[in-house]
């Protein structure tokens, strides 16, 4: 029989847990029939949720976790004093190896910080990305790192190319992807020191088709299939992203609503228009993976619904099935045997 991919869901996290979350796990598992789910959580309100559904019981399990941690709270304080909350309770399946995966709609430090102290760094990586599916004109692109590391190094965003390279060929189905820079110019010599220093780098990189830098007017065309920048870019692009295309809805909507004719036109192009915006819609690409761990964390939006956490949990088949890990653990391992020693400590002392 085959080994089915086992996804531990943090049942408190987020806006709208744990009812939105409950749902999402069972639509998972009704969805497919790879896919084992662990929800970690206040047991007697999971199951309360639970009791809402009809599902294969067999494939829904509940670990009862007492504590939440809220976004509000410190993460790397968060994680060290509520051992039993449900993002710590969760994560630790992943170290012992009890589960393939972890999902998350809960505080993003405390996810990203428990996900270096509590599943650890793969040998060799300096720091662990964001990695999220964006919409474009032409698919979808990676933007990594999309919030996980404000400041970063040269050889940091080295790593993250590759890492996104993996991800992309291999979950996606983008072969050979295109990877970019971010910057603001095409021209080598533009950008700041952080640009100007990794471009030639990444220039020289053997295992990546890195095709020079890309301007953000130019991600939604399509230009590049990887997007490489420090996290605090990357989270700039992403939130803009998001509030442009909600307002660009919001008013297209509101255009239509307008007038009679306005009305009569809509309902002509409604069928198109749905399909069109649907491609915008960031829920039906599942949550972002935090690559480079021992273990794969997914972060979904705070606000996700049942139908993103679905999309984050079916993701993690994909994840797991292609070997993720052991294809970045098998493109970094020449580089990573040189510095191992260091990057295996977890990153405690980066957290």
């Amino acid at each position: 029989m085959e080994k089915k991919t086992v996804v531990v869901v943090d049942a408190m996290g987020g806006d709208n847990a744990p009812v939105e979350i409950v749902k999402g796990a069972v639509d998972a598992v009704n969805k497919s029939d790879k896919v084992q789910v662990i929800l970690t959580g206040i047991e007697d309100q999971v199951r309360a949720e639970l009791a809402k559904y009809t599902y294969p019981e067999d494939r829904i399990s509940v670990l009862h976790a007492s504590e939440v941690i809220t976004t509000e709270e410190a993460p790397a304080f968060a994680i060290k004093k509520k051992k039993d909350s449900s993002i710590v309770v969760g994560q630790k399946l992943l170290k012992t190896g009890e589960a393939d995966a972890f999902v998350s709609a809960g505080s993003t430090g405390a996810v990203l910080v428990g996900g270096v102290l509590v599943a650890g760094r793969i040998r060799g990586i300096e720091r662990t990305p964001l990695g999220t599916l964006i919409p474009t004109e032409t698919g979808v692109a990676l933007l990594v790192d999309s919030g996980a590391n404000a400041d970063c190094r040269p050889s940091h965003l080295v790593q993250f190319a590759q890492m996104g390279s993996v991800y992309m060929e291999h979950v996606v189905g983008v072969k050979n992807p295109r990877v970019s820079i971010v910057n603001i110019g095409v021209e080598e010599e533009k950008g700041n020191a952080l640009v100007k220093e990794t471009f030639p780098l990444l220039k020289e990189c053997p295992n990546i088709n890195f095709t020079g830098s890309i301007e953000a007017r130019e991600i939604p065309h399509g230009a590049a299939d990887v997007i490489v920048c420090d996290g605090f870019t990357g989270n700039v692009i992403l939130k803009l992203y998001e509030g442009t295309a909600s307002t660009l809805v919001h008013v297209i909507k509101g255009g239509l609503k307008s007038s009679l004719r306005s009305k009569i036109g809509g309902l002509l192009i409604k069928p198109a228009l749905k399909s069109t915006l649907k491609k915008f819609d960031a829920s039906q690409y599942g949550g972002a993976p935090m690559l480079g761990l021992n273990g794969l964390v997914v972060k979904t939006h705070g606000s996700a619904t049942a139908n993103e956490v679905c999309n984050s949990i079916i993701q993690c088949i994909t994840f797991k099935e292609q070997g993720i890990n052991d294809k970045i653990r098998a493109l970094l391992g020449r580089d990573a045997a040189k510095k191992g020693s260091e990057s295996d400590k977890t990153g405690k002392e980066e957290a």
